[in-house]
């Protein structure tokens, strides 16, 4: 049950449940309803009492915050029949979470910690709302926060376990997670469907897309040596594809492969905007690896701040091989770094030509003695055009660095969609 106007009137769009769902699924439990329901304590209330008494284990998400709107704990214990009480575990919760912030807790942050008398807290490893649980009708109801990066910690390392418990599953899951980068879920189950035609049924092969990578999940029921066996067969087919296990994303691979070789990588950006740099050091310890970029916009920031010669923007234009390999030469000669990218394009809505369409990019990567360009195209919204080229950038370089192939044939659906949308 999913709780808040919000949802309701569609200010947010719901991903909680999804991910819960999925997860649920690599274990063979399907949830049999989902609700969503309003910031209104009566129909909480009602709802709760009604999904308890068919359930066997009621999930609630949201409504855990310390706003008047955030009434699941109330709803919860009035359906109970109990009080709310100031909860110890909470309280030490909250204050331990308030210490290294310097946040001063107020009386509506202490609201957070008035749960129902008779529950337990769940621990809350990312954010101020404790989660909570309690039996009520025979029905486990665990109380989960809406914030999504929050509940999705909370599925993974709290929820699921509580659920397999309460089922009583006796069998034993091996789950391998592996991260994967330009190929698409189709692109993918081709080549496993081609390549091995003996794909046993007992391993069941899941894909999540989530953008820009695809999650591929190896799942096995009691056979944690099957499960290895073709995760070696699946990671040698894919190998130049699979970015790293669990939870990795394209900047900590980048990072790790520029931190394993000891190189600094250096941007100098255009159409993205400083995407890439702005990636690459989000992660922990990007200093190592990286200690500066360029943002040129304009074709005369490319010029004083990077040395393109203005007779090659010119003659070839912003959006050329030229052009890119002296953005990438220039910025590894002011900043002295091992390896550069830069990247120049039309991410549009205007500015495209029948020679230079919107959605074209040029790449350029490698070393100085060394520099290699690409040119793609990229037939997608805006924003859609920034993310896409700015992964393919961060991969092109954790390619050069790793020794694999540059030539590889990012998204060949996505190629084949923009020759249909040319024509």
């Amino acid at each position: 049950m999913l709780t808040g106007d919000e949802l309701m009137t569609g200010d947010t769009v719901d991903s909680n449940s999804s991910y819960l769902s999925q997860s649920l699924k690599d274990f063979g439990v399907v949830p049999q309803s989902k609700r969503v329901v309003g910031d209104d304590l009566a129909l909480l209330e009602e709802s709760i009492l009604e999904l308890t008494s068919v359930s066997d284990v009621l999930v609630v998400n949201g409504g855990l915050g310390p706003t008047v709107d955030d009434l699941t704990a109330l709803a919860l214990a009035n359906a109970a029949k109990e009080g709310l009480s100031r909860n110890a575990d909470a309280m030490e919760h909250l204050e331990a979470w308030a210490k290294p912030r310097d946040f001063v807790l107020t009386e509506s942050n202490l609201k957070q910690a008035d749960l129902p008398s008779s529950c337990e807290v769940i621990p809350n490893p990312v954010g101020s709302a404790v989660g909570f649980k309690t039996e009520l009708n025979h029905c486990l109801v665990i109380c989960t926060p809406g914030v999504p990066y929050e509940f999705k910690r909370m599925v993974d390392e709290q929820v699921i376990p509580l659920i397999r418990q309460k089922g009583s599953l006796s069998a034993v899951f091996e789950i391998t997670r592996l991260r994967l980068f330009g190929i698409t879920e189709s692109g993918l189950q081709d080549i496993v469907n081609n390549r091995f035609p003996d794909w046993p049924s007992q391993v069941n092969l899941g894909f999540r897309v989530q953008m820009p990578v695809i999650e591929v999940k190896l799942i096995t029921q009691n056979d944690s040596a099957l499960n290895e066996l073709w995760t070696q067969k699946f990671q040698a087919l894919f190998a130049d594809y699979i970015i790293g296990k669990g939870d990795t994303s394209l900047p900590q691979a980048l990072n790790l492969a520029l931190l394993e070789k000891e190189l600094v990588l250096t941007t100098a950006e255009s159409c993205t905007g400083g995407a890439i740099a702005a990636a690459v050091t989000s992660e922990p310890g990007s200093s190592k690896v990286f200690q500066g970029g360029f943002v040129s916009y304009s074709n005369g920031i490319k010029h004083s701040a990077l040395g393109v010669a203005e007779e090659t923007l010119d003659n070839h234009g912003a959006v050329s091989q030229p052009v890119v390999l002296e953005m990438a030469a220039g910025a590894l000669r002011h900043t002295k770094a091992d390896i550069a990218v830069a990247i120049s394009g039309i991410a549009g809505p205007d500015g495209g030509t029948e020679e230079k369409p919107v959605g074209l990019v040029w790449m350029a990567w490698g070393r100085e003695d060394g520099l290699k360009a690409r040119q793609f195209f990229l037939p997608v919204g805006r924003k859609a055009f920034q993310r896409t080229a700015t992964a393919i950038a961060m991969d092109l370089v954790r390619r050069e660095v790793m020794g694999l192939d540059t030539s590889v044939d990012y998204f060949s659906e996505l190629k084949r969609q923009g020759s249909k949308l040319k024509k």
